[in-house]
C-alpha cells in the first residue's frame, strides 16, 4: 500500500469490529504517518491500548475520543488528514427501531458532520461504509444508511472540482461480527435448539477482512461519486446452523420486524447506472457537477442490462455448510495475521 506510505488515516468507529482490524491492517502494512481512532467508546479506546495496539510499539496510533455529532470534535481531530474510513453507526436493526431519533442523528447528522469537517480539513479522500440494508430499505436503519449514501455521493458537488472526494462502499452480512447470526448460533447451541427466521432466508457474506481490504482498494481506485459493492457469495439460513451446529434441531420463529426474506445490494431501478468489474460492481452517480473530466467508470467496466439486480437469492456464488464453517474457523482465530496483498480479495472463487 505504497499510496498509504506517511499519510494521515481516520477511522469513525475506529474501536469497533471493523476499525480494530483495519488498523491491524493498515498498521502492519501500510508505512503510515499517523492513525486515529475515532470513537465515543472510552472503555473500548482504552482496552485497545492496553492490549492490540500499545503505544510503546504503535507510537503512530492517536486514540480519539469523540461523536460524529459533535462537529467541532470532528474539526479537530481531522486536523492535517489525508484520507478518512466512516465506519461509525448505529446498525441494529430492532434498536434503531425503539431509538429511530437517536438512529437519525447517527447515521444521517453525523454523515453530514463528517462531509462538513473534511471539507473544512481539506481532507483528499472519504469512503463511507454501508449496507445491503441501504437498498430499497424497509427499516429506519436501512433508510438511514440510504440517505448517508446519497449525502455523501451528492457532496462531492459542495467540496468542488479539486476539493474533497467521497465514495460510499456497500456490502453485506459481515460473517461473526457483534450481533449477527454466527455468534447469535454459538450462544443457542447449548440449548440444543437454534431459532430460524425462516427456512427459504438468504444472505450475502463476507469475511471482515475481505471487507477492509475492498474499502481499502476502492479508496485508492475511486474518482469521487461511486457506490462499490464487492461479488460476494450468498448463503441459505439453514446452511448456516448446519454449519455452526448440525446436531441441534431448529425451531420456526417468524421474520422479525424490519427483516427481508432476501437481501438486495443493486436493485433493478438502479441497473442502468451499475457497471460490472470482475470482482465487483460500481452504481455510478445519476449526475456529477463537480467535475468536466470523465471518470474511469464511464469508459470502463461492462454496463449492466436494464432490469439487472443482484440479490441474496439470484447470486452465482453459493456457500456450502462445509465452505461456512471453514471461513467461521479462520476468522474465529484471534491470531490470525491479515493476508497479504497479493492474494486478499479472492471473493468470487
Amino acid at each position: 500500500m505504497f499510496w498509504l506510505k506517511d499519510k494521515t488515516v481516520l477511522i469513525t468507529g475506529g474501536t469497533g469490529s471493523f476499525g480494530k482490524k483495519c488498523a491491524r491492517i493498515l498498521l502492519e502494512q501500510a508505512g503510515l504517518k499517523r492513525l486515529i481512532l475515532f470513537s465515543r467508546d472510552e472503555q473500548k479506546h482504552v482496552a485497545l491500548q492496553r492490549s492490540l495496539f500499545p503505544p510503546a510499539k504503535f507510537p503512530e496510533v492517536r486514540y480519539f475520543v469523540g461523536d460524529v455529532r459533535d462537529e467541532k470534535r470532528l474539526r479537530y481531530a481531522l486536523r492535517d488528514v489525508d484520507f478518512v474510513i466512516h465506519a461509525a453507526a448505529m446498525k441494529h436493526v430492532d434498536m434503531a427501531e425503539y431509538n429511530p431519533q437517536e438512529c437519525i442523528s447517527t447515521n444521517i447528522r453525523g454523515a453530514e458532520n463528517v462531509i462538513h469537517a473534511c471539507i473544512e480539513c481539506g481532507v483528499e479522500k472519504v469512503v463511507a461504509l454501508s449496507t445491503d440494508k441501504a437498498a430499497s430499505p424497509i427499516n429506519l436503519y436501512g433508510a438511514t444508511k440510504l440517505c448517508s449514501d446519497k449525502l455523501f455521493v451528492a457532496c462531492n458537488s459542495l467540496s468542488g472540482q479539486s476539493g474533497t472526494r467521497f465514495a460510499v462502499v456497500r456490502y453485506g452480512n459481515v460473517l461473526g461480527s457483534n450481533g449477527s447470526v454466527v455468534p447469535f448460533f454459538e450462544q443457542k447451541r447449548a440449548s440444543g435448539v437454534l431459532p430460524i427466521t425462516d427456512e427459504e432466508m438468504t444472505r450475502f457474506i463476507i469475511t471482515l477482512e475481505q471487507g477492509v481490504w475492498f474499502v481499502l482498494d476502492s479508496m485508492q481506485r475511486m474518482a469521487g461519486g461511486e457506490v462499490f459493492v464487492p461479488k460476494i457469495p450468498s448463503t441459505r439460513i439453514m446452511d448456516i446452523a448446519k454449519a455452526v451446529a448440525p446436531e441441534c434441531k431448529t425451531e420456526i420463529v417468524g421474520i422479525r420486524p424490519g427483516e427481508k426474506l432476501h437481501e438486495c445490494m443493486i436493485p433493478a431501478d438502479e441497473s442502468r447506472l451499475a457497471v460490472e468489474y470482475p470482482d465487483h460492481y460500481i452504481i455510478r452517480p445519476s449526475q456529477r457537477s463537480w467535475t468536466r473530466e470523465t471518470p474511469y467508470y464511464e469508459t470502463t467496466g461492462k454496463p449492466c442490462p436494464r432490469g439487472f439486480s443482484y440479490t441474496s437469492d439470484n447470486n452465482e456464488r453459493w456457500l456450502t455448510p462445509d465452505e461456512l464453517r471453514q471461513m467461521i474457523a479462520d476468522t474465529s482465530r484471534p491470531d490470525a495475521a491479515p493476508v497479504s496483498p497479493a492474494t486478499r480479495l479472492r471473493l468470487v472463487s
